[in-house]
Order: C-alpha cells, then structure tokens, then sequence
C-alpha cells in the first residue's frame, strides 16, 4: 500500500494518523505540492483529479481522503475510527465534516494560490482571509465540543480527531490565537502525545526539509 503524500497537506496528513492509529504497513511516497507534482503526468495517472493524497491500493487508487479514510476503516477494523452507536457515529461525522467540508476546502494550498497569482491578493490579505474561515469554523466547532472527553467524541480518537489535529496544525502555521478555542486545544495537545498523532506531524515526514 502507498500513500501520496505532501508533508504540510492537511488532507495527507489525516490518512497518515489513519494508517498509523491502524498500524497498518505502507510506504510513503512524497509529491511536492510546492512544485506542483501533483499535476505531472506521472501522477495524474495514479490520480487523474491532481490532488493530494492518493492511497494506491491492489484494488485500485482512492483520491479523497474522507473516502480512504472509511475505506481503511470498513478494511482494516482495529481502532476503528468511526465507532458506537448510531447516534455516536453520526456524531464522529457530524464533527469530521464540520472541519473537512467546511472549513478546510476554502483555505486549501490551491486556493490560496489562485488568490495570490489569480487575485494578485498579497500576504497579508491572503493569511486574513486564511485566519478569518477558519475563526468562524472553530468557533462553531468549540461549541459542539464536549469539554468532559480528551478526544472530540468518546475515550479514543476518531475520524473527528484524524481530521481536526491537521487543521489545527495548519491553524497555528497561519498564526490563529487557539486560546479563543480552548476545548479545541487540549484535544489538539492531547492527541499529540500519541504516536500515532506525533508520528504522523509534518515536521517529521522526510519531506519536510
């Protein structure tokens, strides 16, 4: 099993807590987003959408990290990522989604790029608006967050954890004040003492020099 991978790409990043919470085996395989690899054509042919990651299975190749993610969990069932009742699992998503489809789309690396070379946005404006959408999103997330769990639902990670730990990585890079997210933050700090979360950071994948 290979995963495509870029070390600061929150969406990568979720699939390599995944793979290391399942200890499953892999190889990863670095694709410089920087240097826009992800629309050669050696890619292209692994992932015809050009976006990161792409998880190259003998089955086939899987492009969206929501879709691998319940890929591995229905494949691989230890630590399951979605796990309880049906209200519980609705829950897990419910959380996932708030962070995957709301506010991790509009502050991606592709669209920071078309407001800076399209837009001619300049950093400052650029990181604003990065900081703005993700404000909102947190702020909406600290409340659905119950402060009494060291994880987002339950006693164990989840595929909510496996998806805010990243955005909030990407949220400090951008300088977001987290003391406005309290409950957000001792969730973050916690699943950064696993390895599986710590393992998985960008300033340790072999890309990130």
């Amino acid at each position: 099993m290979k995963l495509y991978t870029y070390f600061r790409s929150s969406a990568a990043y979720r699939v390599r807590i995944a793979l290391n919470l399942k200890a499953i085996d892999h190889e990863l395989v670095p694709v410089n987003l920087l240097k826009s690899e992800q629309q050669g054509e050696h890619y292209l042919s692994k992932n015809p959408q050009g976006l990161l990651p792409a998880l190259e299975t003998e089955e086939g190749v899987l492009g969206q990290s929501l879709a691998i993610l319940e890929y591995l969990d229905e494949t691989y069932p230890q630590h399951p990522l979605i796990y309880g009742n049906a209200w519980e699992k609705a829950q897990i998503r419910n959380l996932s989604y708030a962070v995957a489809c709301d506010i991790h789309p509009i502050d991606n690396l592709r669209v920071l790029k078309y407001l800076s070379t399209e837009l001619a946005v300049d950093d400052e404006a650029k990181n604003k608006w990065y900081r703005h959408w993700v404000e909102v999103g947190f702020e909406k997330l600290e409340l659905l967050l119950d402060e009494k769990h060291d994880f987002c639902v339950g006693d164990k990670p989840s595929l909510a954890d496996v998806c805010l730990v990243p955005q909030v990585f990407n949220a400090l890079r951008f300088n977001v004040d987290m003391t406005a997210y309290p409950k957000i933050a001792a969730i973050y700090a916690h699943c950064n003492t696993l390895a599986a979360f710590s393992d998985a950071a960008p300033q340790n994948q072999l890309d990130a020099g």
